[in-house]
């Protein structure tokens, strides 16, 4: 569903039907969990957090999955757990016919927050 007119989380999250819905809910109260500093908008036309006006993860709706993008680092870093979902470099997508890994999406995110909070110490 990538051309949205949303302009706010909320919206976006309205667009989808109910069970997707809910699997968006979960994932931004991770990422509201794993980074409650972190701001919330629409960049590339799906629901993008940013800490430390870094960009942290985005995620998007799509016909048979959830995109979900903490860039290629956090990837490297999960590629074992990853493996068993379609991947790229910076992406994994998660069908919307399997319950969503809520520990390793947390897990991810909370290394992405690690990852920039290192980087504002250098």
């Amino acid at each position: 569903m990538n051309t949205t007119e949303a302009t706010t989380v909320s919206q976006y999250i309205a667009e989808f039907p109910e069970p997707v819905q809910e699997k968006m809910k979960l994932i931004r109260s991770l990422i509201k969990k794993a980074a409650p500093e972190a701001t919330e908008g629409i960049s590339y036309h799906m629901p993008a957090y940013k800490l430390n006006k870094k960009p942290l993860v985005y995620f998007g709706g799509f016909v048979n999955h959830i995109g979900f993008y903490a860039t290629p680092v956090t990837h490297e870093h999960f590629k074992d757990q990853l493996s068993g979902y379609k991947n790229g470099k910076g992406s994994v997508q998660f069908p919307h016919s399997e319950p969503l890994p809520e520990q390793l999406i947390l897990a991810m995110i909370q290394f992405k927050v690690s990852e920039l909070s290192k980087s504002l110490k250098l």
